[in-house]
């Protein structure tokens, strides 16, 4: 019997995977048989998952990639097709934050997050886009955020910035389901990464901090970042070949009185 969300002979490319919610998405697609293209801004860190991977008897590799650099995004594209072939799933998951209303939001700070979030995620797809379509398709999937679906307080950056990914998701899966292409996006709500107990730890009251984050949620506590791996996987899947144009929301009950 085939195993359900098997990616066994795909090869699939996260961005920002280094660590934190990306660096589980490599761990679940490399569990489930695929080969994967570990990127990050940090070649180092790109590195060390590739390399945990593999010592886990997976299939990795790694490469480094600022999604904000349109020629590196063309080049990592080209030479992922000159040395692994086709790119079936491609995961769009680098991304940065930032903390503020509108009059403690800068136009650099926003122009900071859009060249990642927004125009990262652009970039990055214009270039595997043309070689996916070439090759018969293929899966893309997006990271975008609660933030994406409804407004946060004090996020208005970061907010903007994830509203447009759920578009940009939206309208690339219309203008290419009949050439092959999947695309969908994720909506987590809050997810304990490295980067969120940095930030948490930055609060005067730390724990004041967590327990607030932590009561967003229905279910009490912030996701795990295998669960919204789990998410990734379906979603990359050929189970989940009739999904797209979705925005797929984990956020443990955040929305769901909303």
């Amino acid at each position: 019997m085939r195993r359900m969300f098997s990616l066994k002979g795909k090869l699939a490319l996260v961005t920002g995977a280094g660590s934190g919610i990306g660096a589980a998405i490599a761990e679940a697609f490399a569990d489930a048989g695929a080969r994967v293209v570990v990127t990050d801004v940090s070649a180092g860190s790109a590195a060390e998952q590739a390399a945990r991977l593999t010592r886990k008897g997976g299939q990795a590799e790694s490469m480094e990639l600022d999604v904000t650099q349109e020629t590196a995004c063309e080049a990592v594209a080209a030479e992922v097709d000159r040395r692994f072939g086709r790119v079936h799933i491609l995961v769009n998951n680098a991304g940065v934050g930032h903390v503020g209303r509108l009059l403690q939001t800068t136009t650099a700070d926003l122009e900071r997050l859009w060249s990642v979030n927004v125009r990262g995620v652009f970039q990055v797809t214009r270039a595997f886009l043309p070689r996916m379509i070439a090759a018969g398709g293929g899966a893309i999937v997006n990271l975008a955020s609660i933030a994406g679906i409804v407004a946060v307080r004090d996020r208005l950056a970061y907010t903007t910035t994830k509203f447009a990914v759920v578009g940009f998701t939206k309208a690339l899966a219309l203008d290419h389901a009949r050439e092959g292409i999947r695309c969908n996006c994720i909506c987590p709500g809050r997810v304990e990464t490295p980067f969120v107990t940095k930030m948490i730890a930055q609060y005067p009251d730390p724990a004041k901090a967590r327990a607030e984050m932590e009561a967003t949620q229905a279910i009490g506590r912030m996701a795990e970042p295998r669960e919204i791996a789990a998410a990734a996987l379906y979603l990359a899947s050929d189970e989940a070949g009739s999904t797209t144009g979705t925005a797929m929301i984990v956020d443990g009950g955040w929305t769901a009185g909303k």
